[in-house]
């Protein structure tokens, strides 16, 4: 098989490796070349383990010629964010206070890989314990944004989208407590993935905040995105979040269509409570006229203001992440990246009262939303609402990181997901969002993936390489 291999789906992997077209070690060298040649401008790994991943190449490929198949992400190879365990491998969150800290064992979703034949090429960038931003002052540089090297990529799972983007693997692995997934996904032009919370297990993924964590599937398609969440999803009861859900078979509704499907659009996130930029007003659109033209009866709908959403994101957020972090702070604080130790530091000065009346609101938030769903059956809004700043703009980035409609689903715990839905007039990705009920996490893939088929974004790809 020839051609740009990087560009490879995992679903069109697979059925090359079934038809003997193509094998995971010559995947895996081609994708290992072009890391090797294109990662010093883009920065997606902190540790690429090459060796291990051509080992695990050559045992998928000797199971595939047995006739040993483990399922369609066998011989795929995939990238991990870097505050979820692998065995042997640095766990650092991007950070000095962890730069030693080996992994004595795979997290839960890291063992589900394997087990579904995955090959594991590495560690990839994140924001320093997923919440500092692209910053200068850590022991690894940041991501950059394979579109434009000068801009950042989103974050914190930073390195999951640039990675994605620049051709280096077809799946990864980010993690998404205010939009960590999501916003990598808009910035990269990707599919990321939030599932309902609860639908993965997060046992061995190092803790932001306990109730807003998620770990979540990024990808280049949306089948991909549903064939990733497959091997991912499950209960864990050793995880205290975890839910006892029977969702399952999330690609099974990807080619239904969205004929009759009601969507509601949240115009007043990017309209009144912060003005996106025309481009991504104009996407947005684009994208609710698509939808109707494909057969779905797109109505307004309206949530309770972004602002307040954020309110309530940053006082949980703050909260947990101080009670994990609090021994460090006290005992290591220059070991913390700037941005990380200002963020984390604002925790400590979060009256117990405030948390609590945040917890309270939260769940008048999720009432809310879910009054919404008796009308309608997903809805369509925007992620962010710019493309991404230039990464060594730091007050333009500070500006536009919380310009964005991601918190309110990690507030209520609804699935949702952002994708690509145009290119600004500087050649950046524009996104939109869809957001789905609890375990519905499918339907949002249904519309995702007519919404992909008719607008085609994911056939474009970065000019870099």
């Amino acid at each position: 098989m020839s051609g740009d291999l990087h560009w490879l789906t995992a679903t069109e992997a697979s059925r090359a490796f079934a038809a003997k077209r193509l094998s995971p070690v010559e995947l895996t060298e081609a994708l290992l070349a072009r890391i090797a040649r294109l990662d010093p401008k883009v920065n997606a790994f902190i540790r690429l383990d090459a060796e291990a991943a051509r080992a695990a190449a050559r045992a998928a490929e000797a199971e595939i010629t047995a006739g040993r198949i483990r399922g369609p992400l066998h011989g795929v190879p995939v990238g991990i964010k870097d505050i979820i365990d692998v065995a042997g491998l640095p766990t650092t969150g991007h950070s000095k206070i962890l730069v030693d800290n080996i992994a004595s064992a795979d997290a839960v979703v890291v063992a589900k890989l394997r087990q579904a034949g995955a090959i594991v090429l590495g560690k990839l960038s994140t924001h320093e314990f997923a919440i500092g931003g692209p910053s200068f002052d850590l022991p690894f540089p940041p991501a950059r944004n394979p579109w434009n090297t000068d801009h950042h990529p989103g974050g914190s799972s930073s390195g999951a989208g640039a990675g994605l983007a620049a051709g280096f693997f077809p799946l990864a692995l980010g993690t998404d407590t205010g939009g960590s997934v999501r916003n990598p996904a808009s910035a990269n032009g990707i599919v990321g993935l939030k599932p309902t919370y609860g639908l993965v297990s997060r046992r061995g993924v190092f803790p932001l905040s306990y109730t807003l964590d998620h770990v979540g599937p990024m990808t280049r398609s949306v089948a991909d995105n549903a064939l990733l969440l497959d091997a991912i999803a499950g209960h864990d009861p050793a995880d205290p979040g975890s839910a006892p859900s029977s969702a399952r078979y999330f690609g099974r509704l990807l080619d239904r269509g969205v004929n009759e499907l009601r969507i509601g659009f949240v115009r007043h996130f990017h309209e009144t409570d912060i003005p996106a930029t025309p481009e991504v007003t104009a996407a947005l659109e684009d994208a609710a006229r698509i939808l109707q033209a494909e057969g779905a009866l797109v109505s307004t709908i309206t949530l309770p203001s972004l602002n307040e959403f954020a309110a309530v994101n940053r006082v949980i957020l703050g909260s947990e992440a101080w009670s994990v972090h609090a021994p460090w702070l006290r005992s290591r604080p220059g070991d913390y990246g700037q941005l990380a130790r200002r963020r984390l530091m604002s925790g400590a000065f979060i009256p117990a009262g405030d948390y609590v009346g945040a917890q309270r609101r939260r769940l008048q938030m999720i009432a809310a939303v879910e009054e919404v769903f008796r009308d309608v059956d997903v809805l369509i809004c925007a992620s962010s609402m710019d493309p991404s700043s230039r990464i060594e703009d730091a007050v333009e980035t500070a500006r536009t990181y919380p310009r964005q409609a991601r918190t309110p689903f990690n507030v209520t715990g609804h699935p949702a997901l952002a994708m690509m839905a145009g290119l600004s007039p500087l050649g950046l990705p524009l996104s939109v969002q869809f957001v789905g009920r609890y375990f519905e996490d499918a339907t949002v893939l249904r519309v995702a993936a007519a919404y992909e088929r008719a607008a085609g974004w994911q056939k474009r790809h970065p000019p870099i390489g």
